[in-house]
């Protein structure tokens, strides 16, 4: 299968004519919109999500990556084999996180290009094509290089800031659950954020803090909503009192 994690969102053309180019490559491939509203230009934000929702997909996944505000400038496009996943996307940090904590990492560079590419949607003239010739079988036939050579921000191995904000108020962090123990407290403004390990568990209006499903810890407030309880947004830090 193919996933998209993009910042595109579901409104516009964008994300149809990327899938539109995945179908005329790689008709006989499902392609699943695994994240298609990614906080928008914010590579750092995806770079957390990325490893911890790709994590689940079947063996073989072609992710199609693109959150591309450098788009048409000399950025590297990349094809990466991390563990027993593909990721195709920019050089511009967004898989920074994902090889860090992958055990097997290999590195192509895609120097194949379209006879049209544009300046601004090389998510469609570049990634897309690239993304679908590889789950169908064919490989592009790109050069290895180094990982150390691609973009590499240093940013921690867990981010103590919110990275997205779901439709239901949830504040989604960049730190994984399994490095906080349980009794830890989350300050986050003026508010203190215990954990709860379901929704039930915590009273109606409280704010708490738990693993989410795919093991990042997020904020909640059962019955309610985190974002607007506690005045949240894409970058907001928390504290983690332990």
């Amino acid at each position: 299968m193919i996933a998209t994690f993009t910042d595109f969102g579901s409104e516009g053309p964008y994300l149809g004519q990327m899938k539109a180019v995945l179908y005329q490559n790689a008709p006989a491939v499902p392609v699943v919109d695994v994240f298609p509203d990614l906080p928008p230009y914010n590579v750092k934000a995806a770079a957390y999500l990325l490893p911890a929702y790709s994590r689940y997909l079947p063996e073989g996944t072609v992710c199609l990556c693109v959150v591309d505000p450098g788009v048409g400038s000399e950025r590297r496009a990349l094809v990466l084999r991390a563990d027993q996943h593909w990721f195709v996307g920019p050089d511009n940090g967004l898989f920074s996180i994902l090889m860090r904590r992958a055990a097997e990492v290999q590195v192509f560079e895609i120097s194949w290009r379209p006879h049209s590419l544009s300046n601004s949607f090389h998510g469609r003239d570049l990634f897309a094509p690239v993304a679908g010739r590889l789950a169908a079988g064919e490989w592009p036939g790109d050069t290895i290089i180094e990982a150390g050579q691609l973009v590499s921000p240093s940013w921690p191995d867990d981010l103590p800031q919110v990275v997205y904000l779901d439709s239901y108020g949830n504040a989604i962090t960049g730190l994984r659950a399994s490095s906080m123990p349980r009794d830890a407290v989350i300050g986050v403004k003026e508010t203190s954020l215990s954990f709860c390990r379901t929704f039930a568990d915590a009273e109606t209006g409280t704010p708490f803090w738990y693993e989410n499903s795919n093991g990042l810890v997020e904020m909640a407030v059962a019955n309610g909503h985190a974002g607007q309880l506690l005045r949240l947004e894409v970058g907001s830090s928390v504290e983690v009192k332990r």
